[in-house]
């Protein structure tokens, strides 16, 4: 009798780790050298796309921002880098003494400011108000008040050109002062014209504001609206003891937003009457001397280094807040 040798179970179940898939396993473990999860194709590209802006913005803001920070000590036409030559603080000196349009220029800047902060800002909270209550056709309403912000200013300067036609204006035909005798001049009376600039501007500016008022009503807690009605508090008492308190953030950035603009104002007024006749600012200055026959880009230099410091004066405390608040985070 033959007796046919049986396997136990331990020998009838492979040891761990010499099966197929163990086999498998172990050959994807392998090392193989060191792997590449980018191409050189994609490092190339990678490169391109991470360098070239980067390289753009260095030569474009930084290295001019240096370059017109040392020119403002110097004195130098443009013609030849030989002729330029160290005066040390005379461009500041003549700035601030002996040039009639400068303070006349910072009291224009100041004036734009003010104004976009009580015209524009608080119609652009009133529109962001409106349209998040959700009204009927509040797309089309939004789309509408946004559109000027995203024109060029240069367009809007001729398009507020073309109302302000003496002859053949929007405003003037409504008043009836475009026949001979009565003709107003917006834009060439220097009593006006600083005042008809700014309507223009703030017309842009109201969408820019609603746009950032809106997205902070966004982000208010539903339930604070709901705990107020709660309370018996009508609509005004609402939006002035809860919702404006959470929009403290939203008002810092519009602060900063608002000088920032009216420091920047260029190209409304270049398009309006180039500066001239009471419209002077800052930046008129700084073209002036430094773009024309008889450049003088030390002294432009020197007053777009005026511009820079009072810029810096409101960016830095504005982002050392920011960060501050960013770490208590």
């Amino acid at each position: 009798m033959t007796t046919t040798p049986t396997e136990s179970p331990e020998a009838a179940t492979p040891p761990p780790g010499s099966g197929p898939a163990a086999k498998t396993a172990k050959a994807a473990k392998v090392p193989r050298g060191h792997r590449r999860l980018l191409t050189r194709r994609d490092r190339l590209t990678l490169g391109l796309m991470a360098g070239l802006p980067t390289i753009l913005h260095v030569a474009l803001v930084w290295v001019t921002a240096f370059a017109s920070i040392a020119l403002a000590f110097t004195t130098w036409d443009g013609i030849g880098f030989d002729s330029i030559k160290w005066v040390g603080f005379d461009n500041f000196k003549e700035l601030f003494t002996n040039n009639p349009q400068f303070w006349p220029a910072v009291e224009h800047n100041i004036i734009w400011f003010v104004a976009l902060i009580l015209i524009p800002t608080p119609l652009g909270l009133f529109l962001a108000v409106q349209l998040d209550k959700q009204i009927r056709f509040s797309r089309v309403y939004q789309t509408a008040f946004f559109l000027p912000v995203v024109m060029s200013l240069a367009v809007i300067g001729f398009v507020w050109q073309l109302i302000y036609n003496p002859d053949t204006g929007l405003i003037n035909s409504l008043i009836g002062a475009n026949e001979p005798g009565h003709y107003i001049d917006w834009i060439g009376d220097p009593d006006l014209n600083l005042w008809a600039i700014l309507i223009a501007a703030s017309w842009r500016h109201a969408g820019y504001m609603m746009i950032l008022y809106l997205a902070g009503l966004k982000g208010v807690d539903p339930s604070l609206r709901e705990a107020s009605a709660l309370d018996g508090a009508n609509e005004w008492q609402t939006f002035k003891n809860v919702i404006f308190p959470t929009l403290r953030p939203t008002n810092t950035v519009v602060l900063v937003v608002t000088i920032i603009e009216a420091l920047r104002a260029f190209d409304l007024v270049f398009v309006f009457n180039k500066g001239a006749e009471g419209t002077e600012l800052l930046s008129i200055l700084v073209t002036n001397n430094i773009i024309g026959e008889s450049s003088r880009i030390g002294y432009g230099s020197a007053i777009a280094v005026v511009l820079l410091v009072i810029s810096l004066v409101v960016i830095i405390p504005y982002l050392i807040a920011t960060f501050r608040k960013e770490r208590r985070a």
